[in-house]
């Protein structure tokens, strides 16, 4: 199935550009992956900021993904105490841009640029779909 959507206004010499997406889904319910890629890279950041439990992720990261996150909020937790001397929470990041590359009906992978108070973070995961759901097979925050 395809999506069509339409860029923001331009200046009158140029028209709208239209563009064919693909969308990938089951059982009729057609997700974007870029939607689901922008929606865990923000959660995975908030929960490296310490204002999301790592928890909330566990279904949407394959295990070792799941440990790896655990493990590097532990470490930036303990790090932000030793350097401010207390764990201070950050303000939510935002995401910027999201642009997604399909491998096959069921692998994608995604990279997404995001927002901090003090800077902008890479990250780049892989995504693929088990019995219709996306999950994440690799996952690197820069």
């Amino acid at each position: 199935m395809t999506m069509i959507l339409a860029t923001a206004s331009r200046p009158a010499k140029r028209q709208a550009v239209k563009r064919t997406i693909a969308v990938y889904g089951s059982n009729g319910s057609d997700v974007d992956v870029r939607l689901v890629a922008r929606s865990i890279a923000q959660a995975a950041l908030e929960v490296l900021a310490g204002t999301r439990p790592v928890q909330q992720l566990s279904r949407s990261l394959e295990p070792d993904c799941y440990v790896s996150l655990q493990h590097r909020a532990a470490l930036t937790r303990k790090h932000a105490a030793k350097a401010r001397g207390n764990a201070q929470p950050h303000r939510s990041p935002m995401v910027r841009s999201v642009r997604a590359c399909s491998i096959s009906d069921t692998i994608c992978e995604a990279s997404i640029v995001v927002a901090e108070e003090q800077r902008c973070r890479a990250v780049a995961m892989r995504l693929e779909r088990f019995d219709g759901v996306w999950r994440v097979t690799a996952l690197e925050i820069g």
